[in-house]
C-alpha cells in the first residue's frame, strides 16, 4: 500500500453534515463528514487525547466532536475545545492530520499523503464523463477478500479473459499473442497501458441487445493503469459501439479491498438499460473475484522468482515496475511493521500539513 495518492472514501451522498462517517482504508481508520456549506473534510479518526474513534462522535459547529470526553476538531484537524478546560486554549499539539479533498463522479476523494499541492500525482480524470454521447452508470460500490494489487493486476492481464468469462467477459475475442506482443504505452508519470486488435467471433450467449451485436470482425480492448490503485479497461466493438471502465480502489488493509465502479458507454444510451448492464458487468466482475478470492498467496509475491511469468504478463511487470519507483521514494507503507505495532501504537498517514508543523502527538505511518 502505498502514501501521496489520491483514494475513494466514500460516495458523495454518503458524506453527510448530520453525522460524521468512519471508514477505513490503507488499515488506518478515517472520518468523513460535511460542514454547513456543504464542503466534505477527511481526518485521520483518531483523538489524540485518550484514542478515541472520532468516527463514532458528533457533528457540532462544523467540527467532530470526540464521543469520549467532547473535544472537537474543526474540518483542518485542530481542536478548537476542550470542554474540561473550557476557558484554556487548546495546545498546539491538540491536531489530527486533514487531508486534501475533491469529489468527482459522485465520490469523495482524499489525497492520502503529505506531498505540497504542485508535488502531488493528480486525480484521475475521466474525460468523456460530462460528454453528451457518453453514459455513465451510478458509481457502484462492492468489497472483496482480497489485496488491491490482486485486483489491478487482475485487470491488466489479457490472457485470464476466456477462461474466467466465458460467456460475456470474452464474447468470442481471439489473440495470437505471439504474433500481436503486448505493447505498452505510458499514460504520464502514473500510469501505464496497452490496446490491442482481437479477431471476434459472435458469441453462443448474447448478454446485451442487437445493437452491441452490430459491430465488427476486428474490435480493439485493453486495460491500464494509473497509480497504484485506479484500473482503467477500454473495449471498443466499433467507433460508435464502447466501453470504458473506470476502478477506483481503496485498499481497507492488506486482505480486503472496497472498489468504486464506473461504467461507460458510448452506445445505448437509454437510461432505462443502466441495470441491464450493470448487471452484466457485475456478474463478469464476480467470476474474477470467484478466482481471486482463492489465489495463493493472498497478497502478491515480493519477487518474480516466486512466479513463472511470461509474455502476457508485460503489463503486470510494468505496474509493478512503477510499484518499485514508488518504494524507492519512501511512499510504500510498511506493511509488516505496522502489524507488529497493531493495538500498541497509534499512527496517522502523515497529511500535508506536517511539512508545515512539528510536535503531532500520533506517529507517521511506517514507510520503507
Amino acid at each position: 500500500m502505498y502514501i501521496n495518492f489520491w483514494y475513494p472514501v466514500a460516495c458523495s451522498d454518503e458524506v453527510i453534515s448530520k453525522a460524521p462517517s468512519r471508514i477505513r482504508i490503507l488499515s488506518h481508520d478515517f472520518v468523513a463528514y460535511r460542514d454547513s456549506a456543504g464542503a466534505a473534510h477527511v481526518l485521520a479518526d483518531t483523538c489524540i487525547h485518550r484514542g478515541a474513534a472520532l468516527g463514532e462522535g458528533k457533528i457540532i459547529d462544523d467540527c467532530v466532536q470526540c464521543p469520549y470526553h467532547g473535544w472537537r476538531y474543526n474540518s483542518a484537524g485542530e481542536c478548537v475545545l476542550i470542554p474540561a478546560l473550557p476557558d484554556d486554549k487548546p495546545p498546539a499539539r491538540a491536531k489530527v492530520d486533514s487531508y486534501p479533498v475533491e469529489e468527482r463522479y459522485g465520490i469523495v476523494f482524499a489525497f492520502l499523503g503529505n506531498l505540497p499541492e504542485d508535488q502531488r500525482p493528480p486525480l484521475f480524470e475521466i474525460e468523456e464523463f460530462m460528454a453528451d454521447d457518453w453514459r455513465a452508470n451510478e458509481v457502484v460500490v462492492f468489497e472483496v477478500d482480497y489485496y488491491y494489487e490482486r485486483s489491478i493486476e487482475n485487470g491488466l492481464d489479457p490472457a485470464h479473459n476466456e477462461f474466467v468469462h466465458p460467456k460475456q467477459g470474452n464474447p468470442g475475442m481471439k489473440l495470437d499473442f505471439k504474433k500481436t506482443p503486448i505493447t505498452i504505452d505510458l499514460m504520464g508519470d502514473y500510469g501505464s497501458g496497452f490496446m490491442m486488435p482481437f479477431s471476434l467471433a459472435a458469441p453462443k450467449n448474447a448478454a446485451m441487445s442487437q445493437e452491441m451485436l452490430e459491430r465488427e470482425d476486428v474490435v480493439s480492448a485493453g486495460s491500464g493503469h494509473f497509480g497504484p490503485n485506479v484500473l482503467i479497461t477500454w473495449l471498443h466493438f466499433s467507433e460508435k459501439n464502447k466501453f470504458h471502465q473506470y476502478f477506483f480502489e481503496a485498499p481497507i488493509d492488506e486482505n480486503r479491498t472496497r472498489i468504486f465502479f464506473i461504467n461507460m458507454r458510448h452506445f445505448m444510451l437509454d437510461p432505462a438499460m443502466d441495470k441491464r448492464i450493470m448487471d452484466v458487468n457485475m456478474e463478469i466482475a464476480q467470476e474474477d473475484i470467484d478466482v481471486l478470492v482463492k489465489l495463493n498467496p493472498i497478497r502478491t509475491p515480493e519477487t518474480t522468482t516466486k512466479e513463472l511469468l511470461i509474455a502476457t504478463d508485460t503489463p503486470v511487470v510494468k505496474f509493478r515496475e512503477f510499484l518499485k519507483d514508488w518504494e524507492g521514494r519512501g511512499w510504500r507503507i510498511n506493511q509488516e511493521q505496522l502489524i507488529k505495532q497493531r493495538g500498541n501504537i497509534a499512527s496517522a498517514i502523515p497529511s500535508p500539513t506536517r511539512t508545515q508543523s512539528k510536535n503531532w502527538v500520533l506517529d507517521e505511518v511506517p514507510t520503507l
